[in-house]
């Protein structure tokens, strides 16, 4: 990979890491028993709000870091996929005035494909972990 992919892998990472993270913090701050009565009041089971607020609490870390990238991806993109279908959806892409739409949501889960596809980058954690190959030793 060249060093301008490495570095746009580095920003999306990081973007998507802080955006998960912050949105999980604001779930445990505002109280998270909210957030589960109101799961419940839209059909979905309570406890989702506690799985999905520490997907994002602590996924938002640990991609951020870079550990486990491929593997938070696929959370954070499930997590999406589950809130445009359940909620956003049908408020359609920009929102209806009350609420906003799923264009955040699609963006955030797109980002996660692509870094579910391509990895992490040379700057994280996941890259310690990595076998070497003939092509990156230096003589």
């Amino acid at each position: 990979m060249t060093q301008k992919h490495e570095v746009g892998l580095l920003m999306l990472r990081l973007v998507l890491g802080a955006t998960f993270f912050i949105h999980g913090l604001v779930k445990f701050q505002g109280g998270i028993e909210n957030i589960a009565g109101w799961f419940d009041s839209i059909g979905l089971p309570g406890f989702l709000a506690y799985v999905i607020a520490t997907i994002e609490l602590v996924g938002g870390i640990a991609m951020i870091i870079g550990l486990g990238t491929r593997v938070i991806a696929i959370l954070f993109a499930i997590v999406m996929i589950g809130a445009i279908i359940t909620v956003k959806g049908a408020v359609g892409f920009l929102g209806n005035g009350q609420m906003a739409g799923y264009e955040l949501d699609l963006i955030l889960m797109f980002i996660s494909i692509h870094l579910l596809i391509s990895g992490s980058s040379l700057y994280a954690v996941d890259s310690l972990f990595r076998k070497k190959t003939s092509e990156s030793i230096e003589l």
